[in-house]
């Protein structure tokens, strides 16, 4: 039985997967439970510009990627 991650493990690969814009790692980060990971998802998506992330975290419940989507449909 493989043991859960610490709090630091996980902050690690938050920041590795942001430095890389991996987005799957942060997802299941995210849907195991990491608020931070949410956070990041985020941000690198909307840096990433990926619509279709931001559309399914927004469609989720996530207020920032609805804000940002909502910003963003306000600018066109």
């Amino acid at each position: 039985m493989e043991s859960p991650l610490s709090p630091d493990d996980i902050a690690q690969l938050i920041e590795q997967a942001a430095e890389t814009g991996d987005l799957a790692l942060l997802r299941r980060l995210a849907d195991a439970g990491s608020t931070d990971a949410l956070d990041q998802l985020v941000e690198s998506a909307t840096e990433q510009e990926n619509f279709d992330e931001l559309r399914r975290l927004a469609a989720a419940g996530n207020q920032d990627a609805a804000d940002i989507l909502a910003e963003l449909d306000a600018d066109t």
